[in-house]
């Protein structure tokens, strides 16, 4: 598995479909934070999006699409001119499974959110802008275009298992939207993510993600790389925020803490598979990581 792949499915991505949005005329709809990561595709019509605490607003046109990756509150609308509804009024007044707002129907967005499982922010979340906005008509955004088109199809005919499908498709989508943002604008993340956009950082990435219970050195992850050990160590570094052999212990933890949440194997034998030699190893390097036991963290609800 390669890092993106490994992240999201320790983080147990989940998305939930909303409600449809119909709006036309003079209109704007305030949201309150939402939980998780917003997105919304706007798949007929143009509206203005204005997120708290990001500074411009931004314009939606037909098959742009954004994601919102903090807890913030935010404003979709034709313009500065409207006043104001809140989104809980609107959508308690649905109608065939379509809020609607304003006069007409030239705009239509659908949306929803992803969910994450509890290190979603350190992990992913907090590597990424509070913005990412993947405007239509390049090349670039034909993949999510697709994804979308899809979404659109099972909600328009229902099918048997329409709903279930769509939420799979709105994850493809996810993936393809933090694809694409990785290579359009590297410079916009930080950690792990950003890590991806350096060659020699991204075969070091992948290769302890294939095997992180191996004893790589930083010289045989330079080899892959084909980059000198000093040459990775630094870029390793200045791209991921830590130095390679540190990224390894935090990512055993990572898997360490899911095989502790999730299962029933011994301490003894989740040490053995994320690579340290007895229990004992294996606690010391996850009460620095994680400020407790596997033990104590094990017996934590929830």
């Amino acid at each position: 598995m390669d890092p993106l792949e490994d992240v999201l499915a320790l983080l147990e991505t989940r998305s939930h479909l909303s409600t449809s949005l119909v709006a036309g005329g003079q209109w704007a709809v305030r949201f309150d934070a939402p939980s998780g990561v917003k997105f919304n595709a706007v798949r007929r019509g143009g509206c203005v999006l204005e997120v708290d605490g990001v500074g411009e607003t931004i314009a939606l046109a037909a098959g742009d699409c954004y994601l919102l990756t903090r807890p913030r509150a935010f404003t979709l609308s034709s313009g500065p001119e409207a006043a104001p509804i809140s989104a809980r009024a609107i959508f308690a007044q649905v109608e065939g499974g379509v809020a609607r707002v304003g006069d007409g129907d030239e705009v239509l967005l659908i949306g929803g959110r992803f969910s994450f499982g509890a290190r979603a922010h350190e992990l992913l979340l907090d590597t990424l802008p509070p913005v990412i906005h993947l405007p239509a008509g390049t090349s670039q955004a034909e993949a999510v275009e697709w994804a979308l088109a899809a979404i659109d199809r099972e909600l328009l005919h229902r099918p048997p298992a329409s709903t279930l499908m769509a939420e799979h498709l709105a994850v493809v989508m996810l993936i393809h939207v933090l694809r694409l943002h990785l290579a359009r604008e590297p410079l916009a993340v930080s950690g792990w993510l950003a890590g991806l956009a350096d060659p020699a950082v991204a075969a070091a990435l992948r290769a302890m993600h294939e095997a992180p219970a191996y004893s790589w050195t930083v010289a045989e992850l330079a080899r892959l790389g084909a980059v000198s050990r000093s040459t990775l160590a630094a870029r390793f570094k200045d791209t991921v925020g830590q130095g390679p052999l540190e990224y390894l212990t935090r990512w055993r933890i990572e898997l360490a803490s899911r095989h502790l949440r999730d299962g029933t194997e011994t301490v003894a034998s989740i040490a053995r598979s994320v690579g340290y030699g007895s229990e004992s190893a294996l606690s010391v390097a996850f009460k620095r990581v994680m400020g407790m036991s596997p033990r104590d963290y094990r017996r934590q609800p929830g």
